[in-house]
């Protein structure tokens, strides 16, 4: 018998907001620290400088009001869920247009201001329920907020990884909605319940094919920090690389995930 179909997690928009501000603003003042010469540093994201990272943080927020402007699609066609594996078609204008936003702007706080000034007007003047024609199809704008949570994460940890002695800290709300949202993508791509995956405190989820386990330890288990778990979905760090380094803990014939990852298209 296969696994009962789960039901879809439900995300509070005032929450998700707040969250999704409150790590923008961790980003605006660690930008404010950077020097020019830690903005010219490169990134792990190819030939990306940190101006560049921190240009394309503030698209995080500029994509709902670009998406915002388009044509209200006539139904939602789209999961959550989807989103993840559906973000890697642009990749190539992504990359122009964050080199172009960090050489016409140069205060970038200043841009960043106005970033986050156009994200609040327009979560003000717009319902959650409106549909915003996404790379993973029509989504209500409350779920693609979801979605910038997972956005701001894995930059914030880039340009954390970027710039020597940087620390950002990562607020607990978008932390939270980025490793429930990347947990529950897993659990899609890969639908059953022979697997177990713990990431406490945040998400347990179970997926995989194979037999069901219906009382005590189930016969495969995964469990990781939040922020490894962040990064394996994004590709910033390999599964073998996470055993090797003890970054997880991985038991049972089932419970290797490394060709499910990572999750972000």
């Amino acid at each position: 018998m296969p696994p009962a179909r789960r039901r879809p997690r439900a995300y509070d928009p005032a929450r998700t907001r707040a969250a999704v501000l409150a790590q923008f603003q961790n980003v605006r003042a660690a930008v404010r620290t950077l020097t020019p010469g830690q903005l010219a540093l490169p990134t792990r994201l190819g030939d990306w400088t940190v101006r560049e990272l921190v240009a394309h943080v503030g698209m995080a927020l500029t994509a709902v009001d670009r998406l915002l402007d388009e044509p209200e699609p006539a139904r939602q066609d789209g999961r959550l869920l989807d989103w993840p594996s559906a973000i890697a078609d642009d990749a190539d204008a992504i990359a122009g247009t964050a080199r172009r936003l960090a050489a016409d702007h140069p205060d970038l706080d200043a841009h960043l201001a106005d970033v986050e000034r156009r994200f609040t007007e327009r979560l003000d003047t717009h319902p959650g329920g409106r549909l915003l024609p996404t790379s993973a199809g029509a989504l209500p704008l409350a779920d693609y907020v979801v979605t910038r949570t997972v956005e701001l994460v894995v930059h914030t940890d880039d340009l954390t990884a970027a710039v020597p002695g940087l620390d950002i800290p990562l607020d607990r709300q978008a932390l939270a909605a980025a490793t429930r949202l990347l947990a529950d993508a897993l659990a899609a791509k890969a639908p059953g319940a022979s697997t177990e995956v713990r990431i406490p405190p945040y998400a347990v989820v179970q997926c995989v094919e194979g037999p069901r386990h219906t009382r005590g330890t189930p016969p495969n288990v995964v469990e990781t920090d939040p922020l490894t778990w962040v990064r394996l979905a994004a590709g910033r760090l390999t599964w073998k690389d996470a055993v090797a380094g003890a970054k997880l803990s991985a038991s049972g014939e089932r419970a290797d995930l490394g060709a499910l990852l990572p999750l972000l298209g």
